[in-house]
């Protein structure tokens, strides 16, 4: 069956150049076009585990997280990000209350949302490394 599939994920997104500058620019990801594929980007992510972006027309952004970046201190990299011109999600009161950088502590893991240029759902999430 499928055990020996080294699964991957995908999405979309409305402007690939946009998106192809954000995740490498801004996310420092490496990222290839891949013009055999109609032009789809492939980004690389550490652990080899490769995603893909690809065009639509009529995309609507996810109203979910569709990608969450395991790090050391999450803190550092909201600060890192933003300096970079990254905006942080922040909500009020409830389970995924946030503070002023937009990062959500104690209920869970410490966590921050933030959206890519096409309005896709991304996060930073601090985790233990052992």
């Amino acid at each position: 069956m499928l055990t020996k599939s080294k699964a991957f994920s995908s999405f979309s997104v409305d402007n690939l150049d946009t998106a192809k500058r954000f995740y490498a620019d801004t996310l420092g990801l490496q990222v290839d076009k891949l013009d055999d594929m109609g032009g789809m980007l492939r980004i690389h992510t550490p652990g080899n585990n490769d995603i893909l972006a690809y065009p639509k027309p009529n995309h609507v952004p996810a109203t979910f997280t569709i990608l969450n970046f395991p790090v050391d201190d999450v803190e550092k990299e909201v600060d890192e990000l933003t300096a970079k011109g990254v905006r942080f999600e922040r909500y009020g009161a409830g389970p995924l209350e946030t503070d002023a950088k937009g990062i959500s502590r104690g209920n869970g893991p410490t966590i921050a949302w933030f959206k890519d240029p096409a309005g896709n759902f991304l996060a930073l999430m601090e985790v233990e490394r052992r």
